[in-house]
C-alpha cells in the first residue's frame, strides 16, 4: 500500500555536494516557541536536506544560533515588542526564498495581525513550493482563497483543530469524518492535505488518498508535528512531488515514532526522540 504511493528519492552520487539535496527555508519561531522552529529545521536536515536556513526575529537569533549547529539562520526585523517577526521582514524573506527549493512556514510563528499580513503576502508571492503548518494555518483561517489562488505548489499539515477552523466545523466533526474533511480541505485550498492524527490522511487535489498505518500514541506530544513539516519540506526540496513527499514523510515520521516508542516507551518519548530515530526509519523503510 505505502510503496504504491511514494515517490523515489534520488540516490546520492559520490561526487555530489550539499547544494544537490535541496535548499530549505524555515520561516518559524517566536518568543517562547523557538523549539518549534528548531525541531522543524532539524527534521529537514535529518531527512536529507543539504542546506537548511531558519528565518527568525533578530531578537531571537542568538538563541537560535545557540540551539542549532548545522542549521543557518536568517536574522530578520522583529515586531515592536521583539516577540515575533515584523511585516518589515517580507522583502528579505522573499529575496532569500528565490534561492530556495521549498519554504516551510508556520511552526511557532505566532498569530499577531502583523503575522497574518506577512504570511498572506508570502503565500501570494513565493514561487517555489510551500509547506504550511501550525500558526501559518491559524492565521489563514477564513482566508483559504489566498492559498488556493497561489501558482506554486502547496502542502498543508493541519491537526484536527486547525482543520476544523479552516472548514468552519468543530473538532468532533473532523474526527468523525476524517477522509471527507481532508478531501474538503483539498477543494478549499487546492493543496495537498496531511490531516494529522491516528491514521494520518494524505489527500491530493487530484483525488489520491493515503491512510497511514505507522505511528503511536506516544507521538501525542508537543513538537512532533513540527518535525513532520520539516521532513515533508525536505523531500520536496530533494525533488519529490508534494503528494509523494507527504506520503513518504508521514510514513517515515510515524515509523520513527514507532522506533522511538520501542526505546523510550510511549509515556516518556518526546519529539526529539522521533527526530533521533529518523535514521533508523530510513534504513528500515528502504527510502
Amino acid at each position: 500500500m505505502f510503496k504504491s504511493h511514494i515517490g523515489k528519492i534520488s540516490s546520492r552520487k559520490e561526487d555530489s555536494h550539499k547544494g544537490d539535496y535541496g535548499k530549505v527555508l524555515v520561516v518559524a519561531g517566536s518568543k517562547c516557541m523557538t523549539g518549534a522552529a528548531c525541531l522543524s529545521a532539524m527534521g529537514a536536515l535529518r531527512a536529507g536536506s543539504g542546506l537548511v536556513t531558519c528565518a527568525v526575529p533578530e531578537t531571537l537569533n542568538t538563541i537560535m544560533e545557540t540551539k542549532l549547529t548545522e542549521v543557518m539562520t536568517l536574522s530578520l526585523p522583529a515586531s515592536t515588542d521583539g516577540s515575533s517577526l515584523s511585516f518589515k521582514a517580507l522583502g528579505d524573506i522573499l529575496d532569500f526564498a528565490e534561492k530556495c527549493d521549498v519554504v516551510d512556514i508556520g511552526p511557532g510563528l505566532g498569530e499577531s495581525v502583523d503575522m497574518c499580513k506577512l504570511v498572506s503576502e508570502l503565500i501570494k508571492k513565493i514561487q517555489c513550493p510551500i509547506v504550511l503548518d501550525a500558526d501559518g494555518l491559524n492565521v489563514m483561517s477564513g482566508k483559504t482563497d489566498i492559498i488556493k489562488k497561489r501558482k506554486g505548489l502547496t502542502v498543508i499539515t493541519p491537526h484536527p483543530g486547525e482543520a476544523g477552523r479552516m472548514l468552519g466545523e468543530d473538532v468532533s466533526f473532523v474526527q468523525e469524518n476524517r477522509l471527507d474533511a481532508a478531501k474538503r480541505l483539498c477543494d478549499l485550498t487546492g493543496a495537498v492535505v496531511c490531516l494529522k492524527g491516528h491514521g494520518t490522511i494524505v489527500a491530493s487535489p487530484g483525488g489520491e488518498t493515503f491512510v497511514n498505518d505507522t505511528g503511536n500514541s506516544g507521538m501525542a506530544t508537543g513538537g512532533t508535528g513540527d518535525v513532520l513539516t520539516g521532513i515533508i519540506a525536505s523531500f520536496i526540496g530533494q525533488g519529490l512531488d508534494p503528494y509523494g513527499a507527504s506520503v513518504s514523510g508521514v510514513y517515515l515520521h510515524g515509523l520513527a515514532g514507532d522506533i522511538a516508542a520501542q526505546k523510550m516507551g510511549i509515556f516518556s518519548m518526546i519529539a526529539s526522540d522521533v527526530l533521533d530515530s529518523l535514521h533508523e526509519a530510513f534504513m528500515r523503510s528502504g527510502l
